[in-house]
């Protein structure tokens, strides 16, 4: 790995109680262009090369936003179980994976247990250190990012099924 990389152990999660059944959430979770209305640091997505919705090997490009920084990251779907999964992978132009994604679903309680969870394999050095003040820096960030968005899909799924 070059020098100015860093390989990572950056990994986190965070869990919500959905009081809605799993096939009326995992639509909400699946559907990547509806991201943007609840992550704070995704904007927007939009799929890729003629597809439509979620499929194993489908792409997607996320366009993120994180105080004056910007910036662009193609998504390949790697797991679809409808109801239950929904993963993807982050890749940079080279093509080289840089971040796991997964959406973990179980029916509990009458609800939803919604888990998502984050891997990110490297990061540019400089980078991390210019733009978030370091790695702890931005674990933190992230972790609150995805309870943020969590809650989110809780509130409109809940909504949908008032």
């Amino acid at each position: 790995m070059p020098s100015w990389l860093i390989g990572s152990d950056l990994q986190g999660r965070a869990e919500v109680h959905i009081n809605a059944p799993p096939d009326q959430v995992f639509p909400l979770i699946a559907e990547v262009t509806r991201m943007g209305e609840w992550s704070p640091e995704c904007r927007r997505c939009k799929w890729l090369d003629g597809a439509t919705g979620p499929a194993v090997s489908a792409r997607f490009r996320g366009h993120n936003k994180r105080g004056w920084l910007r910036w662009g990251m193609t998504c390949v779907v790697t797991e679809l179980q409808p109801g239950r999964v929904f993963a993807f992978e982050t890749r940079p132009p080279g093509g080289r994976v840089q971040s796991l994604w997964r959406f973990q679903l179980e029916p509990i309680d009458g609800g939803t247990r919604v888990v998502e969870s984050f891997q990110i394999l490297w990061y540019i050095r400089m980078v991390m250190w210019f733009t978030v003040g370091g790695r702890a820096a931005r674990q933190a960030e992230l972790e609150k990012g995805i309870h943020h968005t969590l809650e989110r899909i809780k509130a409109t799924a809940e909504a949908a099924g008032a």
